[in-house]
């Protein structure tokens, strides 16, 4: 590859929204891949803004890292990625996105029901939570649905 089409990290996060703290870590996770300069910088191939967009929107719709490096380990090695091939690996989500609407849908419906009696406390309200039965069910915000209460990734 001539390395005239190699991109600088700063260019990179530019144009990418990303850190460069965060594109290191996804090149540690091996989520992306840099070439070294003779001067050991960092230098991206185009297409690495294409994966930095697809892990963008797959962290979005709530993929883990490990999830994430499965689905851009479908991508072809060999050569640029295209619209197919992103098609392809995006259409796995569409029963996670379903889910996540209708959670949120139901999120909704229960916001407005909650707001609407006035108690605005979930931990005494007789309606939501009678005798606060969600305490028993361990920590976090019990009462809302499996698909939206997966725990924030940590940093590492």
């Amino acid at each position: 590859m001539d390395s005239k089409d190699l991109l600088p990290m700063g260019e990179i996060s530019s144009r990418s929204g990303f850190a460069a703290s965060a594109i290191r870590y996804y090149e540690a996770e091996g989520l992306i891949e840099a070439h070294r300069s003779g001067g050991g910088q960092r230098r991206f191939e185009r297409s690495v803004l294409r994966r930095l967009a697809f892990i963008r929107a797959a962290s979005n719709v709530g993929l883990t890292i490990e999830e994430i490096r499965d689905e851009l380990g479908r991508l072809p090695g060999n050569r640029t990625p295209t619209k197919a091939d992103w098609h392809r690996i995006s259409r796995h989500w569409g029963a996670r996105l379903d889910d996540q609407i209708a959670a949120l849908q139901r999120l909704k419906g229960g916001l407005d029901s909650c707001i609407g009696c006035g108690c605005l406390s979930l931990r005494s309200c007789a309606f939501s939570n009678a005798g606060d039965w969600a305490a028993s069910q361990g920590p976090g915000a019990q009462l809302l649905p499996d698909s939206l209460r997966k725990p924030h990734p940590t940093k590492r």
